[in-house]
């Protein structure tokens, strides 16, 4: 047997728009293959069609040679089929063996057999070197832990053919680290692996081969370790991509963003920053860099007026806005592009040209007399989505939800840089985005900055950090361990301080 898995010439249609055009993928039984394409190429309607959430227009599967009809996720779970979705389909208020069994329960006595089965994962844990407790409740545990949790309900089901879609998305480096370890200990114990990702770097470390999605056509299958990351890159995206930030020496201008001894509870009314100081420029941007879990996440909800401030202060060019609404902070110069799109970046179920205006709807030339001016709204909209090049089926009258994660950070990103504010807060700008979108992103925050204006960047990619600011601060459990110029720093260094070690000095 040559190929486990053979998808021969897949093509699924969504409303007129072709999301696979007559796609192959030819996976090797014990292999990690990666699928790699820009946001919305079609890389995840290909492992759904895959895992039976959706059901091909034309094409045929083969697993193990075998042709096969897969027309739900429980025929794929029989066939030994799994996947670990980019969101999490857990329960939050169940333990980690509740969600693991939860559909294929067995009863002993009249009851669930809790025990057996939680020895068993206990036993799969240890195995494949996950480390998770059976007993741990979901909303107590780290994003990570819980995609563990995922890969190992596929392993209680016996699965042999694993699929992860963008599974590094919301990992701190460590965890990525150790996400690699676990899939090559799988592999090596002979489980096939196919991984939906677009970072490079991961590529690299962890796949044997690639295969490449460019707008919904499968372009070429390498192999890894012959193939450089510019090469790939030039695949997925279909041009050169430079993955250097150009950008001269910072011009600092005055002082325009100032944190005072600023003090915040976190949700389990422990204090989450602990009396940060901070100050930026006009013309620069500030790095953030911390392990996830740090107080970044209360810092940029402190600031941006999502979170009540427990003490301390926050001027933007003077003027106090530590008690001022959401509002109040946009109209006095306060941008924001938030980590969590979903929760805070976008109404999903209004259209992507509504959400273009989120925040200037009420003003001319949106409105006028609290009438909508539909027609301004949609030619303001349209711009912005050539420029950023946000993909959807309807242009700005698609609703928000049925745009792939890319292409939703990209419309806030559009919203947010277009409105040009004297001060953005940046949180993981670049999270489930491709190189290509990345390097426009990169280039446009630039911009701002040469326009003179302030940026505070909020990532945990390091290379990110490190190739856009001018100076970095590390935050390590909600104090400011340290500020360096990042031009005198390495990933090296910034590892340390984050973890708590490093140098101690406010430069």
């Amino acid at each position: 047997m040559e190929y486990i898995i053979e998808m021969l010439n897949i093509r699924k249609e969504f409303s007129g728009i072709v999301a696979n055009d007559n796609i192959t993928l030819q996976v090797k039984p014990g292999e990690i293959h990666a699928l790699l394409g820009e946001n919305g190429a079609g890389k995840s309607t290909l492992m759904s069609v895959l895992f039976g959430l959706y059901k091909p227009d034309a094409g045929m599967i083969k697993v193990k040679g075998k042709e096969v009809k897969i027309t739900s996720p429980n025929i794929a779970n029989d066939l030994g089929i799994g996947m670990v979705h980019q969101h999490f389909k857990l329960v939050h208020n169940f333990t980690v063996t509740e969600n693991i069994i939860l559909g294929i329960e067995r009863v002993r006595g009249g009851k669930i057999d809790i025990a057996s089965a939680s020895k068993r994962i206990k036993e799969l844990s240890d195995r494949y070197k996950l480390s998770v407790d059976p007993d741990a409740v979901i909303e107590d545990i780290t994003v990570g832990m819980q995609q563990r949790v995922e890969i190992l309900k596929m392993l209680y089901r016996d699965s042999e053919i694993l699929i992860f879609d963008e599974p590094t998305a919301v990992l701190t480096p460590q965890e990525i680290n150790e996400l690699i370890a676990v899939m090559k200990n799988m592999a090596a114990e002979g489980k096939t692996i196919i991984v939906i990702t677009h970072k490079l770097k991961e590529i690299k470390a962890v796949a044997d081969r690639c295969t490449v999605i460019r707008k919904g056509k499968s372009i070429a299958t390498v192999n890894v370790a012959e193939t450089s990351e510019a090469k790939m890159a030039e695949l997925m995206v279909g041009r050169q991509v430079s993955f250097k930030v150009d950008k001269a020496p910072a011009k600092y201008g005055k002082e325009v963003f100032k944190i005072e001894d600023l003090k915040v509870m976190g949700n389990r009314g422990i204090q989450a920053v602990k009396g940060i100081n901070l100050s930026v420029s006009a013309g620069e941007i500030l790095g953030v860099a911390g392990i996830e879990g740090n107080g970044q996440t209360e810092l940029i909800e402190a600031i941006t007026g999502l979170r009540n401030i427990e003490s301390g202060k926050i001027t933007i060019n003077g003027v106090d806005i530590t008690r001022m609404s959401v509002r109040q902070r946009n109209e006095a110069g306060v941008g924001h592009i938030p980590e969590d799109r979903h929760k805070y970046g976008l109404v999903l179920d209004f259209s992507l040209e509504d959400n273009m205006v989120l925040e200037n709807y009420y003003r001319e030339p949106f409105s006028k007399g609290g009438i909508l001016n539909r027609e301004k709204i949609h030619s303001y909209a349209d711009e912005l989505i050539k420029q950023f090049d946000v993909r959807s089926a309807l242009g700005g009258l698609t609703k928000a939800r049925s745009m792939s994660g890319g292409n939703q950070q990209k419309a806030i990103i559009a919203r947010e840089i277009d409105r040009s504010p004297e001060v953005l807060i940046v949180a993981q700008p670049t999270r489930g985005l491709d190189v290509g979108a990345i390097e426009y992103i990169h280039k446009r925050l630039i911009e701002e900055r040469d326009k003179g204006k302030t940026i505070l960047l909020f990532s945990l990619e390091l290379d990110e950090i490190l190739n856009l600011s001018d100076r970095i601060a590390v935050i390590y459990e909600g104090e400011i361990v340290g500020i360096v110029d990042a031009d005198k720093t390495d990933e090296n260094e910034l590892g340390l301080m984050m973890a708590g070690g490093g140098r101690n000095s406010h430069a």
